[in-house]
């Protein structure tokens, strides 16, 4: 009875198109009622603690870096170096888009900003060299979803506090999965593209090579300094993110030169409007998950799942579909929110590695951003590459298909997660 009027009174909201934090906050007021312990002073003192945490300051600071890094010509400089290594092969501003989302992930962490830097970069040359509009878009989205994989990720860090699990562990774990999701995206790419009769740029010499790495060498230094930082220890991760921000607006406005002081107002107020509706999310998600542990759910859940917690593989398997189901349906955010202090339990009693979980979580999320009908990160490149959301949908389906097809790899071969993870630590 508990889980029904939970998931009822929060779905009921949200097919009202009551906005998804305060479904989530009307859903606890729900819950409380049917404890008999309902109080607005619990309620309130909830909301505010769930966004009274030191790891959550990482996320505004990571939404600021974003942002500096898109206006302050950082993200441009990595496309025009990943346009010299890789533009000149059949199919090259493809692979460009690849390595350049690759690069961009270990730099913002956020989807939708490099999914639509990478758009508004790359999407007109794309129609022009005669590539497939929708298949560009695609592309494009797909390759967007790698940013909350490779650290600094602002998933992790939501997912870290929600399930207490190490943000710095999180962090490192999760760059080479979210290499072998490029990797999938350039296979399918190629074979995607190889009866194409588009002519590629010319091949740049070794000469302008080297002036595009010059260029591009303040962007490219950060990852290293944000993983060199976790792995010895050096800062945590919300001091990764300040590190971040602050680095961003140094070489933009001192570096680059492209930001003066008027400039960056506009930036801020970006960061902090976007920046205000994610805590707004937690904050609303944690009167639900105190709820949740209140009224016992996840031993309810442990219970339904029991036949299948001898078998591992098999209860992540049906956790991952579970996730896919609610990715269609919700943003990343809310479901790493509502799902995580229910799973939790269950993971643990199965004897999962948190960290692994955790990792298959976000890729699974991340996914979840590029499937309709809800796709964030779908609506964000047809916005800003002026396509509409049939031609990305469409276009987007075998990248999709092939990310999934890794996660799914990753369930079966857990060494593909953990190995690399532990050389990391």
């Amino acid at each position: 009875m508990t889980i029904t009027i939970f998931l009822g009174s929060m779905l009921a909201a949200m097919a009202l198109g009551v906005p998804i934090a305060f479904s989530l906050l009307l859903c606890g007021a729900a819950l409380m009622w049917h404890l008999n312990m309902f109080d607005a002073q619990i309620l309130a003192q909830n909301v505010i603690n769930g966004a009274d945490s030191f790891p959550l300051l990482a996320v505004p600071l990571f939404m600021l870096a974003g942002e500096v890094m898109n206006a302050g010509g950082l993200s441009r400089r990595i496309v025009n170096f990943a346009m010299a290594l890789v533009g000149h092969i059949k199919g090259g501003l493809g692979y460009v888009t690849i390595v350049a989302a690759v690069i961009m992930a270990a730099l913002s962490g956020s989807a939708v900003a490099d999914a639509a830097a990478l758009a508004s970069l790359l999407m007109p040359m794309m129609v022009a060299a005669g590539h497939d509009r929708a298949r560009s878009a695609g592309l494009i989205a797909s390759a967007g979803i790698i940013a909350p994989v490779i650290p600094p990720s602002i998933g992790f860090v939501i997912f870290g506090v929600a399930a207490n699990v190490s943000i710095s562990k999180l962090f490192l774990a999760g760059i080479f999965p979210g290499i072998l999701l490029g990797a999938s995206l350039w296979f399918t790419w190629w074979w995607l593209v190889r009866k194409e009769v588009v002519k590629a740029p010319p091949r740049k010499s070794m000469a302008e090579i080297m002036v595009a790495l010059k260029e591009a060498t303040w962007a490219l230094v950060l990852p290293f300094i944000v993983v060199f930082g976790l792995k010895f220890g050096v800062f945590t991760p919300t001091e990764a993110a300040v590190v971040a921000a602050v680095y961003a607006l140094i070489v933009s406005t001192f570096v680059y030169r492209e930001l003066n002081l008027k400039s960056l107002v506009p930036l801020f107020v970006a960061a902090a409007k976007t920046s205000a509706v994610v805590m707004f999310l937690v904050a609303a998600a944690m009167v639900s998950a105190w709820l949740i542990t209140v009224a016992d759910l996840p031993a309810q859940v442990v219970a339904l799942l029991e036949p299948l917690l001898g078998s591992p593989k098999l209860l992540i398997v049906a956790i991952m579909i579970l996730t896919m189901a609610v990715g269609t349906a919700l943003d990343m955010t809310p479901t790493i929110l509502l799902l995580t202090p229910v799973l939790m339990p269950v993971v643990k009693a199965a004897g999962i590695d948190p960290v692994y979980f955790g990792v298959l979580f976000i890729i699974n999320n991340a996914i979840g951003l590029i499937t309709p009908p809800v796709g964030t990160v779908l609506n964000a490149v047809a916005g800003v590459g002026k396509v509409s959301m049939d031609e990305v949908t469409r276009g987007v389906m075998p990248f999709m298909i092939a990310q999934f097809a890794i996660m799914f790899l990753m369930v079966l071969f857990p060494d593909l997660v953990m190995v690399p993870a532990r050389w990391f630590y």
